[in-house]
């Protein structure tokens, strides 16, 4: 899945202020522990802590009981991306927004591989859709491949 794939730009800061070795890959749970619990964030720089803070808004906030281990993080991630590519971005576009918006680090041709997988899962469902008699759904999926494919 592509949030294996982000990193934090600022992990060593984060590892410093923690006070313990944390991996610098955003969505792993010792990361996203640290950031959700006990975590001093009026330390960081204005920029830095505002990028964390959005990350944290957009991605970590779910009413799960085991928030922010319960996977939504990783699906509100991959999510991001695929309305990012919808609404006009390209791979290159999307990886920078990413480090802007959120401080995460990740490679365009991460981002691209992502995309092409979901169409290939998209048009999986499309058919299979159109197998059990339900157009609407099939319709949906072909009309959001025409949306990343463009």
């Amino acid at each position: 899945m592509i949030a294996d794939r982000a990193r934090f730009r600022h992990a060593k800061k984060i590892e410093r202020l923690a006070g313990y070795r944390v991996p610098d890959h955003a969505f792993y749970p010792v990361m996203l522990e640290t950031i959700t619990t006990r975590f001093n964030f009026y330390v960081l720089d204005f920029a830095i802590r505002e990028q964390l803070l959005q990350f944290f808004n957009d991605f970590l906030r779910c009413k799960c009981k085991n928030s922010p281990l319960c996977s939504c993080p990783e699906k509100k991630f991959a999510i991001k991306v695929i309305e990012l590519r919808e609404n006009g971005l390209d791979h290159r576009q999307i990886a920078a927004y990413l480090s802007d918006e959120y401080g995460i680090e990740i490679f365009p041709a991460d981002v691209l591989s992502f995309l092409e997988e979901s169409v290939h899962v998209l048009e999986a469902i499309a058919d299979v859709a159109h197998l059990q008699g339900q157009d609407a759904l099939a319709q949906k999926t072909v009309d959001h491949i025409r949306l990343i494919e463009r």
